[in-house]
């Protein structure tokens, strides 16, 4: 609890506003997962993440994605070396950015799949395959992608099995008014922010593991499960989700949900999960991982619309 005070104390003197989105962002990466950033550009999702690598005293790496970029841009290569003393040439790995804490993928949807697919292990297994050996990634390792939800022109959807390895997809809005001319008022100034350093990576690993041994009552199991199982057009599914959702969330929804709860209740204070964790974390654990029908496209029902819906019926 102290360091969460810390930590938004440190952000806040970067980033105006943004309550929300910074306490999903710090869930996502204490429950060991990874997190996809929706918004327009200009609302500060790069120096969000940049500041967070800065005060936890991690690497940070950013990838522009583009449509040019290759896997091997991502992961690294061999590349061939001279030795100067015995002429030999062998294949020395050069790292590719994806080797860092926190890493920050930047318009992931701007690049071909199989470029999006060199992150898929890394994502999973926190390792790499490359030349036929695998190597392990640091610990601890978040992977922060962003996208915008307006440009689609020359986009590539991402697949629905590496949208399932986000643990949240936070949605970003536009500040308010009052937000706005902070903004506005801090950053068109001469003098810059400085940040301290809050926790090391030792000290963010150990916390991650503490977050697995938080307690959940069975109340809160049923009510993760329930949202999961209840988003699935199935026999026995609620009427707006057999009509408006073509698939719904898998089995790794329920375990985002009870994951994501349990980094929330210790970011609170509270050593156990309550039902109220589970559903406050519902809307970013479920909304990447429905997928709607043409019937919802042509009535304008969004995801948070369902999950509104099924919060209510639960």
């Amino acid at each position: 609890m102290e360091a969460k005070a810390e930590m938004n104390g440190e952000l806040r003197r970067v980033i105006v506003g943004q309550d929300d989105v910074v306490e999903q962002l710090l869930i996502s990466f204490f429950a060991r997962g990874h997190c996809l950033l929706v918004g327009v550009p200009g609302l500060a999702k790069t120096l969000l993440v940049s500041s967070l690598a800065r005060i936890l005293d991690l690497e940070f790496r950013r990838i522009q994605f583009t449509p040019d970029l290759m896997p091997a841009d991502i992961t690294g290569s061999d590349i061939l070396q001279e030795d100067p003393a015995t002429r030999q040439r062998v294949f020395e790995f050069v790292p590719g950015p994806v080797f860092a804490n926190i890493v920050l993928a930047d318009e992931i949807n701007r690049t071909p799949p199989k470029t999006q697919a060199a992150l898929l292990q890394a994502m999973q297994e926190t390792q790499v395959t490359c030349s036929g050996k695998t190597r392990p990634l640091p610990l601890p390792f978040f992977v922060l992608a962003t996208q915008n939800p307006i440009e689609q022109e020359g986009t590539y959807p991402l697949p629905e099995a590496q949208l399932d390895r986000f643990l949240m997809q936070v949605s970003i809005g536009y500040p308010s008014r009052d937000e706005e001319l902070r903004i506005v008022q801090e950053t068109t100034g001469a003098k810059a922010a400085s940040l301290k350093k809050v926790l090391s990576a030792k000290e963010v690993t150990e916390l991650q593991e503490i977050v697995r041994k938080v307690p959940v009552p069975d109340s809160a199991l049923q009510t993760a499960v329930n949202l999961a199982r209840n988003s699935r057009p199935l026999n026995g599914a609620p009427e707006f989700i057999s009509r408006w959702v073509a698939w719904g969330a898998g089995p790794r929804a329920s375990q985002a949900l009870i994951l994501a709860a349990k980094a929330r209740a210790l970011l609170q204070g509270r050593f156990a999960v309550a039902e109220e964790d589970v559903t406050a974390v519902a809307k970013p654990i479920l909304r990447h991982r429905l997928v709607l029908n043409f019937h919802a496209e042509a009535e304008g029902v969004r995801a948070d619309d369902l999950i509104d819906k099924l919060l209510q019926t639960r």
